[in-house]
């Protein structure tokens, strides 16, 4: 599973013209399931992000999370996070789930972030041709992947 967790004053997404979601401070989260993911990596990167202090204290040092600020989070399903681009110039999906087995991981996922920070998640849809807005702040762009813990 891999992440990309953007800090931001504002996001929103759009389906289709219209709002799908939109939060003010907050994460916005764009998210690679593979074949191989499961309970533990949703476990792991659920907590890994609801914990992460990349929120400015009163000195604006980076020292607050998520759940300390009180944000807002919104989650996309990104299949292209997980693109192969070893060979020629059109990259390849192998690795990224077939929608079968993405939909349910990241359903788990989203319900496991929303109970684990306490906050309200919200989503985009998956399958979807989304439009994805935000203000990145700072810019504060983090990418995490369960598969490199270590």
């Amino acid at each position: 599973m891999r992440a990309v967790i953007q800090r931001v004053t504002q996001a929103s997404v759009t389906i289709e013209g219209h709002l799908k979601s939109q939060i003010g401070a907050g994460l916005l989260i764009l998210l690679g399931v593979e074949d191989a993911d499961g309970v533990e990596d949703i476990e792991w990167l659920t907590k890994k992000i609801a914990q992460l202090r990349i929120f400015g204290d009163a000195g604006g040092l980076m020292n607050l999370s998520v759940q300390d600020i009180g944000g807002q989070i919104i989650v996309v399903s990104q299949f292209t996070l997980h693109a192969s681009t070893k060979k020629g110039n059109r990259p390849s999906f192998i690795r990224a789930a077939r929608p079968e087995v993405a939909i349910p991981i990241y359903e788990k996922f989203v319900a496991t972030l929303r109970e684990t920070a306490g906050l309200e998640v919200l989503t985009g849809e998956f399958g979807a041709d989304m439009k994805v807005s935000l203000l990145n702040d700072g810019p504060v762009t983090i990418v995490m992947d369960t598969k490199a813990k270590e």
